[in-house]
């Protein structure tokens, strides 16, 4: 029987590995059996705790960012916007964790198990926290009572994906402060 500690220490063993494993030889080529070796386990060990290897991959990844996303409340919504989003931006833009949600988001479009759990356990609680800090702002008077907060969720999240997965071009804070900025003050009439 295996104990509690370590089937923890046989889990986080099974994650960095698939952590590593994705890193140098890319999600394509990833597969449970390499996984499994890299960590000292069974396959049959690895799939009773994971589906597939996307459903591996997102737990891996999750396990990565903990609360590095979580939002400051200062009392200024644009200054806690943009701490967030330059947070956001810098786990995006550094390996492992850039390039493997770019192929679980790839995956995701194949596997709707994998799509469910990436919306449900990462996208869904990350916009729920946006919006909560937008509506925080809402009430404090810094925002209008008309501001649409989860079209505005949808305005600075939307650019920084499309960058990321479409054109794949480098996401900055610079662009971060563009989006910011759009939002708040750059579509006010001149």
């Amino acid at each position: 029987m295996t104990t509690p500690h370590r089937g923890a220490a046989r889990t986080e063993a099974i994650m960095r590995a698939t952590l590593e494993l994705g890193q140098e030889i890319g999600y394509a080529k990833l597969s449970i059996e390499a996984i499994a070796a890299r960590a000292g386990a069974g396959k049959h060990t690895v799939y009773r705790r994971w589906p597939s290897k996307g459903a591996l991959l997102l737990d891996s990844l999750l396990s990565l960012h903990q609360s590095s996303l979580d939002f400051p409340d200062t009392g200024d919504i644009v200054a806690d916007l943009r701490t967030q989003m330059y947070a956001a931006l810098d786990l995006l833009g550094s390996p492992p964790f850039g390039p493997l949600y770019q192929a679980l988001v790839g995956e995701a479009q194949n596997d709707p198990q994998v799509a469910a759990a990436l919306n449900g356990r990462f996208i869904t609680p990350q916009a729920d926290k946006t919006v909560a800090r937008l509506k925080t702002a809402q009430e404090q008077g810094q925002l209008s009572p008309a501001f649409d907060l989860s079209l505005a969720m949808a305005i600075l999240s939307g650019p920084l994906y499309f960058q990321f997965l479409i054109t794949q071009e480098p996401l900055t804070h610079e662009y971060a402060d563009r989006v910011i900025h759009a939002l708040f003050d750059g579509m006010g009439t001149p």
